[in-house]
């Protein structure tokens, strides 16, 4: 009688959550984000401890640049799933989001944490390259005395190079860029661009040429073969 009872009680309870969430993805997919957000909340209410739900909430906040409401949904979706390398990562990518928006002093609070994030993302995941990234970028941008550290940052960039030679070239013409190495730093990128071919090699050439290297035919040149290849 009592599992009877269950049935009839929340078979439809789950039926409705069900076809809400399939409504909700859709509407996702399609970029009405802020009409998935609302069926996704509800669901959450009913399912709270549900994956998929939670992550659509995280994505959704992340686009609306929401990053403490953000780092709330990626902080249990590690807690939930805590041998998820890609939460860990994304958790520390909303911390780091959140530090460019706040003072100083509120974003050097934030940099434990992201770092742990970030570090946690790669043991869980050895090959993990958007967090080895982040970590390069984070010990280039904080000062000496909070743990910046160029050789650090180079350390990452090796590990980079063995996971991906193009990723280990940009790595190095970025933290060679950021030190205002501009020559040092075109060798990286040309030799990346010469590998990887990408949109993304291209444009990291084209800015040094253009922006710091201040040499716009160098610029048009290779504007013009990415163009013609």
């Amino acid at each position: 009688m009592k599992q009877l009872l269950f049935i009839l009680l929340f078979t439809p309870l789950l039926i409705w959550s069900q076809s809400n969430f399939e409504k909700a993805e859709k509407l996702f997919h399609v970029k009405k984000y802020d009409e998935a957000q609302l069926l996704f909340e509800a669901i959450l209410k009913t399912r709270p401890s549900d994956i998929k739900t939670i992550e659509y909430l995280g994505e959704i906040a992340a686009y609306h640049k929401s990053w403490i409401k953000a780092g709330e949904y990626y902080k249990k979706l590690k807690e939930l799933k805590p041998t998820e390398a890609e939460y860990f990562y994304k958790y520390g990518g909303a911390l780091a989001m959140r530090a460019m928006e706040v003072n100083k002093l509120k974003a050097f609070g934030l940099v434990e944490d992201m770092k742990g994030a970030f570090e946690k993302a790669i043991v869980l995941n050895p090959k993990h390259i958007p967090a080895r990234w982040a970590l390069i970028e984070l010990y280039l941008q904080l000062p000496g005395i909070l743990g910046g550290s160029e050789s650090k940052a180079l350390s990452y960039s090796n590990e980079l190079a063995a996971l991906s030679l193009v990723d280990g070239y940009m790595s190095k013409g970025r933290i060679d860029e950021y030190f205002k190495r501009y020559a040092s730093a075109e060798k990286y990128y040309i030799k990346a661009n010469e590998i990887g071919k990408s949109k993304t090699t291209f444009q990291k050439l084209y800015n040094l040429y253009l922006n710091k290297l201040k040499d716009p035919k160098k610029a048009r040149e290779l504007k013009q073969k990415f163009e013609s290849s």
